[in-house]
């Protein structure tokens, strides 16, 4: 009797290969023939769940934005659980953001493939869709932490935008440095940054709280 293969454990196996390709040689590799060696399968057996390589690579680059999602969902609920200001809310934070950068060898290979297709995009238009979509939801989520972070002044939302795109570039910033100097960005050194970007933010809150009860 033909061993009956699932669909989705096979596309899944396939995204895998691209993964590990993608993150040691870079996305330029990541063909159909090299993705099916990779994964050890026959080309016609790829092409069975993927018709070009463009659809294997958006199919890729969504797959790894649909878990970066995931998780950094997850880790807002449970920032919201905690009251801010203490220990316990500003653990939270850390923990969310740390989704973000390649501190375990599964962050580091996600973060190097999610970095490699963003950059892609830009010269790539068949991937752009995913790079918009990529910026839109994380940056949803780093909003919220901000507005969980700042309390609002005269400038508004306006204020909070600002504050959302600093954080956004200062996790961008340290996730490219640690991917391309892990011996001198650790995960101690990228939590010792963090603590100060988050202590500018309480200045800033201070401020702001000041400001509101004048």
């Amino acid at each position: 009797m033909p061993k009956i293969v699932d669909a989705e454990a096979r596309r899944a196996e396939v995204v895998e290969a691209v993964f590990r390709i993608v993150a040691v040689d870079g996305l330029e590799r990541a063909s159909l023939r090299e993705v099916a060696d990779e994964a050890g399968l026959a080309v016609g057996s790829v092409r069975h769940y993927f018709a070009s390589s463009e659809e294997l690579l958006v199919y890729s680059f969504a797959t790894v934005v649909d878990s970066l999602t995931v998780r950094l969902t997850d880790a807002l609920t449970k920032m919201r659980a905690e009251t801010p200001g203490t220990l316990q809310h500003h653990e939270a934070v850390l923990t969310l953001l740390g989704e973000l950068l390649p501190l375990d060898e599964r962050r580091a290979v996600e973060a190097c493939v999610w970095m490699a297709f963003r950059s892609a995009a830009r010269i790539r238009p068949f991937l752009a869709v995913e790079s918009d979509r990529s910026h839109r939801e994380v940056a949803a989520i780093i909003g919220q932490v901000i507005t969980a972070l700042v309390t609002e002044d005269g400038g508004g939302q306006q204020s909070l935008v600002v504050e959302a795109e600093r954080l956004l570039a200062t996790m961008d910033g340290l996730c490219m440095h640690a991917l391309l100097q892990p011996e001198w960005m650790t995960a101690e050194m990228c939590r010792e940054v963090l603590e100060r970007h988050l202590a500018g933010l309480a200045a800033v809150a201070a401020v702001n709280v000041g400001v509101l009860g004048e």
